[in-house]
């Protein structure tokens, strides 16, 4: 029954709203309202509308298609959870997040046509997808800073966090160990270093690692 189809994905999804984003929760992150996967999703979208608005490089970018990918990548943490990439690797995380993608998508008539798009952004190997996968990893490191600016991270309480620990993450701290906001110039060197940012990506990046954002908005 297609109504049923309808709110039963509806249903899967609306679970997102709820799930709180796991690094936040790992980093103990003191703030009166943590992000949730789905305003995750939201800011990716809104960085996607606002980097191919402004740089020439990104013209022939499918927005349309961005945006769904956008949309739909996080899905299966409707099932699973959200686990970052220091508690599981990238080939344990492939394996239960396609299956729980299938499984959020079974019913849906255009279900197997939404799977394949979540694999195409899943290997970002097409521009589209490799757009879309920048927006999503920036999106993170924005939010860091945001966090940040708040005085909502506490560096000395961070006894029990496994990403802490990271050898890269230890070294960007060391860098920035005197500085107010080493936590998110940490983050954002990290996307930087291991993301392969095109250059737009490393112009934002840095802007925000150099300015106020909170007082701008």
């Amino acid at each position: 029954m297609k109504e049923e189809n309808v709110v039963n994905y509806y249903m899967l999804c609306h679970k997102l709203k709820k799930i709180i984003r796991t690094g936040w929760l790992d980093w103990n992150v003191d703030a009166d309202r943590l992000e949730s996967v789905a305003e995750h999703i939201y800011g990716t979208q809104m960085l996607a509308i606002a980097i191919k608005s402004e740089y020439p490089e990104y013209q022939d970018i499918n927005l349309e298609k961005v945006i769904l990918m956008l949309a739909i990548h996080e899905i299966g943490e409707a099932t699973i959870g959200d686990l970052t990439q220091f508690q599981i690797t990238k080939a344990e995380k492939i394996k239960i997040e396609y299956a729980a993608v299938s499984k959020t998508l079974k019913g849906l008539i255009d279900g197997p046509k939404i799977e394949q798009l979540f694999i195409e952004f899943d290997e970002h190997k097409t521009k589209d997808a490799f757009f879309a996968h920048l927006c999503d990893k920036l999106e993170c490191d924005i939010q860091a800073k945001i966090y940040d600016e708040e005085a909502n991270i506490d560096l000395n309480n961070q006894d029990d966090n496994i990403s802490f620990k990271h050898e890269l993450v230890q070294k960007l701290l060391n860098k920035y160990q005197n500085d107010e906001y080493a936590f998110s110039k940490m983050w954002l060197d990290f996307g930087q270093e291991k993301y392969n940012y095109d250059q737009p990506f490393i112009d934002i990046s840095n802007y925000v690692k150099e300015n106020q954002i909170t007082k701008k908005s």
